[in-house]
């Protein structure tokens, strides 16, 4: 696919399970600048909920084929978790379609610690009545620091009751995308990787901790950095105005 035109599109990738709803505190601050596209991954939101196996290689040519379906040929990236992940192969596989590539919270490859982790939500999903109560019950305390829960309670009930607002995803999908995470494996693809890349991560993340900061950022040539010391995995959520001007200031250097 040749990619080309205009880049002041901003085309964001949320995490497992989510829909793009969960760029709400991201989208006020980027579309002062950008033209924001904020997508549902097949599996997710309102998009359709196809068999697997799904695949984060897979899910990258389907949003290639995505921007060239609605004449986007070129689009700043960014990606959540598993957004990044499958950022990372957009970005080796379709390089012209990237203007820039910014990676939260992400991985090169899925090892031991983060499979049963991800095991884990997926024997939850089978005994938990939907998708919704994983997330608040299972995958949101390895998302967000202690102290939010026991400083800001009223916060953290406003993050369940917006998942729970949210379209419901199927169990048989949820299923779909934790396969893709389990085997997520882009090590051969970061020296794809030419585009000027962010890559942050949470010092308190344990998920997607700072173990997997050394082989992006070796892998990817040129890449910035950033850790924000007090956050966890979900640091556009937790502290939204701390990431969107780390995150901001990389985009309009590449917009520049």
């Amino acid at each position: 696919m040749t990619c080309k035109g205009r880049a002041s599109h901003f085309l964001l990738i949320p995490y497992t399970s989510a829909d793009h709803g969960c760029w709400a505190f991201q989208l006020p601050a980027y579309t002062e600048h950008f033209s924001c596209i904020a997508i549902d991954l097949p599996g997710s939101g309102e998009s359709d909920k196809p068999p697997g196996p799904y695949s984060t290689d897979g899910h990258a040519d389907q949003v290639a084929a995505f921007l060239h379906a609605i004449g986007i040929d070129n689009a700043h990236v960014a990606g959540m978790s598993f957004g990044a992940a499958i950022g990372i192969h957009l970005a080796a596989r379709h390089p012209g379609c990237v203007r820039s590539l910014s990676l939260h919270s992400g991985w090169h490859a899925s090892d031991g610690y983060l499979k049963i982790v991800v095991e884990q939500w997926r024997t939850l999903a089978t005994t938990l009545p939907t998708v919704a109560d994983v997330v608040i019950q299972a995958i949101f305390p390895w998302c967000f620091t202690p102290d939010m829960y026991v400083e800001r309670p009223e916060f953290v009930e406003t993050l369940v009751e917006f998942v729970r607002g949210r379209p419901a995803q199927p169990v048989d999908a949820f299923l779909a995308q934790t396969d893709a995470v389990l085997a997520h494996d882009a090590s051969a693809a970061l020296g794809e990787i030419d585009t000027p890349t962010l890559i942050t991560f949470g010092a308190r993340d344990v998920v997607c901790s700072t173990r997997f900061a050394e082989p992006l950022k070796n892998g990817i040539a040129g890449s910035e950095m950033v850790v924000f010391d007090h956050l966890s995995h979900a640091g556009l959520h937790e502290d939204p105005e701390t990431f969107n001007r780390a995150t901001l200031g990389f985009l309009l250097r590449q917009r520049a």
